[in-house]
């Protein structure tokens, strides 16, 4: 059996904002993944102490539900996605 910290990848706050943004192209801060932690509106993290670490599977759903349905116009646009900055 594989140990879970061999299996699940986790990433401090800094690394958590990169991989947002440059993953999903999602506009996404330190400071606002930090202003989300105390109102309960971003992903999931634990704490490792003082530091705080997010898996990377928890931001990739993070990032999924933060996504509208396919659209080809506009006029569809039926999006009700809060914007992140």
């Amino acid at each position: 059996m594989t140990p879970e910290h061999h299996s699940v990848r986790y990433v401090r706050r800094r690394a958590a904002a990169a991989y947002l943004r440059e993953s999903w192209g999602l506009r996404c801060s330190e400071q606002t993944l930090a202003n989300y932690a105390t109102r309960g509106a971003g992903p999931e993290f634990r704490r490792y102490g003082r530091d705080v670490v997010y898996e990377v599977s928890k931001l990739d759903e993070y990032a999924r539900s933060r996504l509208s349905a396919p659209v080809r116009s506009t006029s569809e646009d039926d999006l009700t996605v809060e914007r992140t900055e």
